[in-house]
């Protein structure tokens, strides 16, 4: 895929058609053939030869000149897009700080300092250290100008101001610490949380912001979601959502971050099986998706749909689960792909355990991209999912040869990975299903069921993954006789 077919891909259906747009507005002349290779481009399957498809002949140098041009005006245009979507708060500050700085320069002191006090307030208000630093420096350097300004007050102001900005430098320094300990593959990484908020010198306190508390509950998902220790996260995310509720009257200035963290506690509830608490934090979630006219609502709907399906599906409503899902609008939401995903995975797990393996089947053989390119779409724990709930698929459907081929393709991919991060028990779970399907009587001997509580079974139930458990659910229920959905919810209901 080429550099500016990889750029393209990650606009929108609105700005790509404001794009085209901005390209005939630009071109003077008719013969301009960018937004020609914009919308070749723009497509799933890009040919070889552009350039005779353009031009009608070989033209490389003004192929690669058209290119490049389109290149630019896509950067130019991303870029454009970012400023218009920056918070209207630190843009605003921003300016006023700009012009207070041309009024000093101009000699106008008083209209001066009313517009940096305008912009000071607004900093703080929106804990914008960074520009807060800006304005600091810059009152420091016309004190003298202005007898009602208290220098020792301003150095204070300055000096606490830079502990705040000292702090969020501290957080991101946290957050690579422990991005860098997830893509080591470590199974301890936990700890490393907690160890390296203490190195940075990191409570969790009100003293820190939304943004801070949004970084660090965003890490601490994606730890759990690498060692799905849901369990020991918990309180640590019970702890850091009790800031938020102390921060009540700010929380309307920063509902981006406030939404996505109603999210990370919904699904630590429910990864931790706790429905009913999840389920409230999710109709929080939607109330303020709803706010400043629905301003974040479309960013956030894949997500809320996705978890509110999940939890419809594991309190007995499978129906609504499934139709909550069928009814989603894919299309609309493909920007966000990882999300869109998910959802047509839970999809087909939804419709496993409802026994409707032909319309499982039919969204999985919409999977046609290989596993390379969703480990990178949505991780290797979604590529591992997809792969283990088709091999149990084709069991289902007696799909011999590729039952085969697709347990000898997971092991020649996965196996390693699994073992490196302890996860074996997958591996044994599929010994086990490929002994059940090649021998289903096996399923009633003594030695099969030791086999299964020796190795798929742990001794503490309550701290099991839910999804692990759902696959448990599976070999349970044939050695049972017992409907899958059944023995899904009477495993989950024990913990």
């Amino acid at each position: 895929m080429s550099t500016i077919s990889a750029i393209i891909q990650t606009l929108s259906d609105e700005e790509k058609r404001s794009f085209v747009a901005l390209l005939r507005q630009k071109n003077k002349r008719n013969d301009t053939k960018n937004i020609q290779l914009f919308k070749l481009l723009d497509t799933t399957a890009v040919g070889k030869d552009l350039d005779i498809q353009i031009y009608g002949k070989k033209s490389k140098g003004a192929y690669h000149a058209l290119s490049k041009r389109l290149h630019d005006t896509l950067i130019d245009f991303i870029a454009s897009k970012s400023f218009e979507e920056e918070t209207s708060e630190e843009m605003e500050t921003i300016r006023l700080l700009r012009v207070s700085r041309i009024f000093f320069e101009q000699k106008q002191y008083k209209i001066a300092f009313k517009t940096i006090t305008k912009a000071e307030q607004k900093a703080k208000t929106y804990a914008l250290f960074s520009i807060l630093n800006e304005i600091y420096y810059t009152l420091i350097q016309y004190a003298h100008l202005n007898p009602a300004l208290a220098l020792d007050v301003l150095l204070i102001n300055f000096k606490n101001n830079k502990e705040s900005l000292q702090q969020e430098e501290n957080l991101n320094l946290f957050y690579a610490t422990v991005q860098h300990e997830l893509m080591q593959q470590k199974r301890d990484v936990v700890p490393v949380i907690k160890n390296s908020l203490s190195k940075f010198g990191i409570s969790i306190t009100q003293d820190l912001t939304f943004r801070s508390l949004f970084k660090i509950l965003e890490i601490t998902n994606k730890t759990a979601q690498v060692t799905r220790e849901y369990h020991t996260i918990l309180p640590f995310v019970e702890e850091t959502y009790l800031q938020i509720d102390i921060k009540e009257n700010v929380i309307d200035k920063h509902l981006f971050y406030h939404i996505q963290i109603l999210y990370y506690v919904a699904n630590s509830y429910f990864r931790n099986k706790n429905f009913k608490i999840s389920q409230q934090y999710l109709g929080i979630m939607l109330q303020q998706m709803k706010k400043h006219n629905y301003k974040y609502f479309k960013r956030f709907y894949p997500q809320y749909t996705l978890l509110a399906s999940l939890n419809l599906n594991y309190t007995n409503h499978a129906t609504s689960a499934i139709l909550k899902l069928e009814n989603f609008d894919y299309d609309k939401h493909k920007d966000q792909i990882s999300y869109v995903l998910d959802l047509q995975l839970s999809l087909i797990v939804y419709y496993f355990q409802q026994l409707l393996f032909k319309k499982a089947l039919g969204i999985l053989n919409d999977f046609y991209h290989s596993d390379h390119w969703y480990t990178e779409k949505a991780g290797i724990a979604w590529v591992i999912k997809k792969n283990l709930i088709e091999i149990l698929l084709r069991i289902e459907l007696d799909h011999i040869d590729l039952v085969a081929s697709r347990m000898h393709s997971f092991k020649k991919k996965h196996g390693g990975y699994l073992k490196k991060n302890n996860e074996t028990r997958v591996l044994e779970f599929l010994k086990l299903a490929i002994a059940y399907y090649h021998k289903p009587e096996i399923a009633l001997t003594t030695e099969f069921k030791n086999k299964i509580k020796n190795t798929l079974i742990t001794l503490n139930p309550e701290e099991e993954d839910i999804f692990e458990m759902s696959f448990y659910a599976w070999i349970k229920s044939k050695i049972e006789g017992t409907s899958l959905y059944e023995t899904t919810l009477q495993l989950i209901k024990q913990t």
